[in-house]
C-alpha cells in the first residue's frame, strides 16, 4: 500500500475519530439548575451543596454538571419547591418542613419536637419505610426527594431574659418555625417568622425576645451572643433533615449512570453535612465556653420541658385527626420509633451516661 496513501486516510479516520468522540460528548453533556434556600457562601449548608456540585462533576468526568444558584439568585428561597415542581429549575436543596403548607405530612420528614435524632432518623428513611412515604407524597409534585443532610440537635434558642420557670415563656416574641413554633404558641409564646438575614436586628432592637437558629457552629457566626445572654440546649428539632430534590420527570429521563451519580453524591454530601455540622457546633462550643462571651448556657426548666412534651403530643393527634397523609406518616412513625429508640436507651444512652468525661482528654 502506498505509504502516503495510507497516512492519508489514517488522518481522516483519525480526524473522523475524534469529531464523534467530541460530538458524542457535547450530546450527553448535562448541566442542572439546583437553587438554595439559603445563600450559597452559607457555610455547612451552602458549602456541602457546592462541594455536591464538584463531586458530580468529578464522578462522571465532566458529562454531568450542576449549577448552583444561591437564594434569591435565580427563584426566591422558599420558591424553590414551586419551581421545581414545574420544571421551572432542576433540583433544589432545603428542608422539607418549609412545605407544610403544601402538605402538613412534610413536617414530619424534617423533624418534630422530641422526635428522633440523627442515628434514628436515617434508618427510618433507609429501612423503616420513611423514604418510600416521602417519595410517595412529593410524586404528587412532580418531585424526587433525596437526603440532604442533618444537623442533628439544634439549640433550643437565645433569649434577652433568663427562663427559670413556664411563666417567664408568657408573651415572649420568639422568631422559631414549623412544629417547635406552634408547641412554643402552646406554652404562650408568640412565634414570629422573619427571615435569616433580619433576625440579628430584630432581636438586638427588641422587636423580638429570643430567636433560635441551628446550634454553635452557625448561630457565632450570626452573632447573636452579642445581644442575647441566655443560651438553652432544645428539643425543639432533634434532628433536622435537609433535602436535594429533583424534578421528577426530568430525573427519570437521565441516563442510569447520571441518577446514580446524582444518587451516591447525594449520599456523600448528606454524610459530609451532618459531620461537619457535628464538627463545628464542638469548636464553637468550645469558643462559646471560653469566656470570650457573656454567655450563660442552660437547660429549660423541668416545667417548660413537660409542659413542651404534652403540647407536641396534642398537637400530633390534632394533625393525624385532621390530615390523612400526615396520618399515614405519624403511624409509620409510631411503629418505627419504639423499635430504635429501644436500642438506643439500651446501649448508646446507657454508654454515654457512664463514658468517663476525663477518660482519654480532661
Amino acid at each position: 500500500m502506498d505509504r502516503r496513501k495510507f497516512l492519508k486516510t489514517a488522518a481522516v479516520g483519525a480526524t473522523a475519530s475524534a469529531a464523534f468522540t467530541t460530538n458524542l460528548y457535547a450530546k450527553t453533556s448535562k448541566t442542572l439548575k439546583v437553587c438554595l434556600s439559603w445563600p450559597k457562601t452559607l457555610p455547612i449548608m451552602g458549602e456541602g451543596a457546592l462541594w455536591f456540585a464538584d463531586r458530580v462533576k468529578e464522578l462522571s468526568g465532566g458529562s454531568l454538571k450542576v449549577k448552583i444558584y444561591g437564594a434569591n439568585e435565580l427563584v426566591p428561597a422558599l420558591g424553590v419547591f414551586d419551581a421545581c415542581s414545574k420544571g421551572l429549575i432542576d433540583g433544589f436543596h432545603s428542608g422539607p418542613y418549609y412545605w407544610k403548607g403544601k402538605n402538613m405530612a412534610f413536617s414530619l420528614f424534617s423533624a418534630f419536637p422530641f422526635g428522633m435524632v440523627y442515628d434514628e432518623i436515617d434508618p427510618w428513611f433507609d429501612f423503616g419505610g420513611g423514604m418510600d412515604i416521602w417519595r410517595k407524597l412529593y410524586a404528587k409534585y412532580n418531585l424526587l426527594p433525596f437526603k440532604g443532610g442533618n444537623t442533628g440537635n439544634q439549640m433550643g434558642g437565645w433569649f434577652r431574659k433568663p427562663i427559670k420557670s413556664l411563666n417567664d415563656l408568657k408573651g415572649l416574641k420568639m422568631r422559631i418555625p414549623g412544629l417547635g413554633g406552634e408547641v412554643m404558641a402552646k406554652l404562650g409564646v408568640k412565634p414570629v417568622n422573619i427571615p435569616g438575614g433580619e433576625i440579628y436586628t430584630a432581636l438586638e432592637r427588641g422587636v423580638i425576645d429570643a430567636t433560635e437558629w441551628v446550634g454553635p457552629s452557625l448561630d457565632l457566626i450570626m452573632g447573636f451572643q452579642k445581644v442575647a445572654k441566655y443560651y438553652y440546649t432544645g428539643w425543639h428539632e432533634p434532628g433536622s433533615l435537609l433535602e436535594l430534590t429533583f424534578n421528577k420527570k426530568k430525573f427519570e429521563r437521565l441516563p442510569k449512570e447520571h441518577q446514580a451519580i446524582l444518587e451516591a453524591a447525594s449520599r456523600e454530601m448528606h454524610t459530609r453535612i451532618f459531620n461537619q455540622f457535628q464538627y463545628q457546633n464542638a469548636v464553637k462550643l468550645q469558643e462559646l465556653l471560653s469566656g470570650k462571651y457573656d454567655v450563660v448556657l442552660g437547660n429549660f426548666p423541668d416545667d417548660v420541658n413537660e409542659a413542651a412534651k404534652k403540647a407536641t403530643q396534642e398537637i400530633l393527634n390534632e394533625y393525624a385527626n385532621k390530615y390523612k397523609d400526615f396520618a399515614m406518616v405519624y403511624d409509620n412513625i409510631k411503629s418505627f420509633f419504639p423499635k430504635i429508640r429501644k436500642w438506643t436507651d439500651t446501649l448508646p444512652k446507657w454508654y454515654l451516661d457512664i463514658r468517663d468525661k476525663g477518660f482519654i482528654v480532661d
